[in-house]
């Protein structure tokens, strides 16, 4: 409503979805309809982490960039605070013991899976790293 973009002339729509559990299938999809477009209007959600907001933006640009479209909503949408805990193992069902609960924002979202550490952590290192003091970055 805001962009005053004809419904109609939409000719994708591409949205970055990190933490999809529990959302149901393609959320870009349901978006799309949820805001009245066209059933018809192909929708993908795609996943690149912290950058998947922007990779959609990318892509929505490289596609009308090479003529494959003329008019493309893509963002970022994300419910972290809505992720559901997850129990591994579930499925075969277990004997005794207790079961361990796993937060998905954590365990999908936030925590590397090369590095074995928090996502948070990220930028401190870096600066670590490089020898950048707050004030530089805050520049």
């Amino acid at each position: 409503e805001r962009s005053n973009a004809d419904g109609s002339k939409i000719d994708e729509v591409i949205m970055g979805n990190v933490l999809t559990a529990g959302l149901g299938q393609n959320p870009a999809r349901q978006a799309a309809i949820g805001a009245g477009l066209s059933e018809e209007i192909p929708a993908m959600t795609i996943d690149k982490v912290c950058g998947s907001g922007l990779k959609s933006v990318i892509l929505a640009a490289q596609a009308i960039k090479c003529g494959d479209a003329e008019l493309i909503v893509a963002g970022g949408q994300e419910n972290m605070s809505a992720t559901p805990h997850l129990v591994p193992g579930s499925r075969d069902g277990q004997r005794m013991g207790n079961w361990e609960l796993k937060d998905s924002m954590i365990n999908d979202g936030l925590w590397c899976a090369f590095n074995n550490m928090h996502m948070g952590i990220t930028a401190e290192n870096i600066a670590d790293k490089y020898g950048l003091t707050r004030e530089e970055q805050d520049a």
